[in-house]
C-alpha cells in the first residue's frame, strides 16, 4: 500500500498525463515574457522566504519597476482558492508579468501548486506567469503550465526584472559609440572639403 505521499505522486503523474494530453503543456500557448516590465504582480506567502528573495533581487536589479503582492496562502485548506483570487486580481490589475510560487517543502507543502484548479488559472490568464515553486529539484504542474518555469523564487525575479544599471550601460555605450562614429565621419567630410578646397585653388591658379 502507497503512503500518502506515494498516493500524491501517483496523482500528480495522473493529472500531469491528462492535461499534457489536453495541450496545456503545448509551446504554442506559451506567451513570451515581456523585456521590460514596469509592473510584476506576485501571488505568494506574505511572510515566506520567497517573497523577501523576490523583493530584494528585483530591487538590486531595478528600483524603479513596481511589485505589487498578493499575500495568498500557500499550503493548507483555502491555499487553491486563495492562489487563484491573487492570480485572477493581479490579471484584473494589468501587470506586466506575475510570479506565481513558494520556497521550498515536501509534496505534500506544495501540492497547492498541483491542483487541476491552480493549472487552469494560470493556463487562462492572459498576463504572462512564471511559475517559481520550491527549490531547483521541485517540480509542480503549473511549471509545465506556466509561460516560464523558474528554478527558484530568486531566479524568477532576475528573469521578470530588466537590470536597469545594464541597461544604463548599455546606454553609454552606444552614445560613446555614435559619438566615436559621429567624430570619423565628420573627420572624413572635412578632409573631403579640405582636398576639394584645394583642387580648387590649384585649378584657379592653372588659369
Amino acid at each position: 500500500k502507497l503512503d500518502g505521499a506515494g498516493e500524491l505522486y501517483e496523482k500528480f503523474e495522473a493529472l500531469k498525463r491528462e492535461l499534457c494530453e489536453m495541450g496545456m503543456f503545448s509551446d504554442e500557448y506559451k506567451q513570451r515574457i515581456p523585456a521590460y516590465v514596469k509592473t510584476v504582480g506576485i501571488v505568494t506567502a506574505q511572510n515566506g522566504a520567497a517573497v523577501r528573495d523576490i523583493i530584494n533581487v528585483a530591487k538590486r536589479r531595478n528600483p524603479y519597476v513596481q511589485l505589487i503582492l498578493y499575500p495568498a496562502l500557500v499550503q493548507g485548506e483555502g491555499a487553491v482558492k486563495s492562489i487563484i483570487r491573487g492570480i485572477r486580481m493581479l490579471e484584473q490589475q494589468g501587470v506586466d508579468v506575475m510570479i506565481v510560487g513558494r520556497g521550498g517543502g515536501s509534496i505534500e507543502e506544495l501540492w497547492a501548486f498541483n491542483e487541476e484548479e491552480v493549472a487552469r488559472a494560470v493556463f487562462e490568464c492572459s498576463v504572462p506567469v512564471i511559475s517559481a515553486v520550491g527549490h531547483e529539484t521541485d517540480t509542480t504542474i503549473i511549471d509545465y503550465v506556466a509561460d516560464l518555469r523558474a528554478p527558484t523564487p530568486s531566479a524568477a525575479a532576475e528573469l521578470a526584472v530588466w537590470d536597469y544599471y545594464q541597461f544604463q550601460e548599455s546606454l553609454r555605450s552606444c552614445r560613446q559609440k555614435m559619438n566615436r562614429i559621429m567624430y570619423q565621419r565628420l573627420e572624413l567630410y572635412h578632409m573631403k572639403v579640405e582636398k576639394l578646397r584645394t583642387t580648387e585653388t590649384a585649378y584657379c591658379r592653372c588659369i
